[in-house]
């Protein structure tokens, strides 16, 4: 595949609490290592690592340090990439399906800009202090995913023009909208959930077990 693949893997994994996501063993491999391995056939794969972090060994990937924020790892990431299209993936979602990839690639290529999205399956709620709120129609919401694809010049202009206007935001989808650019929904899976809580480790370690059988 002619993509770079930005990998920002610098988090400390607070909301887990077990250190920092990207050495977290999962069915006998770190996150990290699923990470790469499902894009074992891109051109290029780089990765920001906290400070500090030892670099690991064996991995076909280029290693950085990573920023303070996911945003910053992203952007420095964003300065080595070296090929037209990039794709950028979160290194909390192990299971990555290679038809997942190619669904966001296709559209990527297609429109500059494209992310995986699934329905919501359960109902929604606005609380209403400790009780049962207004319910949100689930219809016209969606969970999204990644890996998200961009071209490369565009997801740039995205970061410096965040950077400018101070605009922070929790993955590169929301920054390429901030310049009026249209952002493409493709099919996720639900396979590719993000690993957050620490009842997240024992389906992960389920579904690790079948992944490649």
């Amino acid at each position: 595949m002619e993509v770079s693949v930005l990998i920002p893997a610098a988090g400390n994994g607070e909301r887990l609490g077990l250190g920092p996501k990207a050495f977290l063993r999962v069915g006998g491999k770190t996150l990290l290592e699923w990470a790469v391995g499902a894009f074992q056939e891109a051109a290029e794969v780089l990765v920001a690592l906290p400070p500090g972090a030892p670099v690991p060994k064996g991995l076909r990937a280029t290693f950085l340090e990573g920023g303070r924020t996911r945003q910053e790892s992203v952007s420095r990431l964003l300065e080595a990439a070296s090929l037209p299209l990039v794709l950028v993936h979160d290194v909390a979602r192990p299971f990555v399906s290679q038809r997942l990839v190619a669904r966001v690639l296709e559209a990527t290529r297609a429109t500059g800009a494209a992310v995986p999205v699934l329905p919501l399956p359960d109902t929604l709620i606005r609380p209403e202090g400790e009780g049962y709120g207004e319910v949100v129609p689930r219809e016209a919401l969606r969970l999204v995913q990644t890996p998200q694809g961009f071209f490369t010049a565009l997801l740039r202009e995205a970061h410096a023009y965040a950077r400018k206007r101070g605009l922070s935001a929790t993955d590169d989808a929301q920054l390429v909208r901030a310049l009026g650019y249209p952002v493409a929904l493709v099919e996720g899976e639900r396979a590719a959930f993000k690993i957050t809580y620490p009842e997240d480790l024992p389906l992960a370690e389920a579904l690790a077990r079948v992944w490649n059988a």
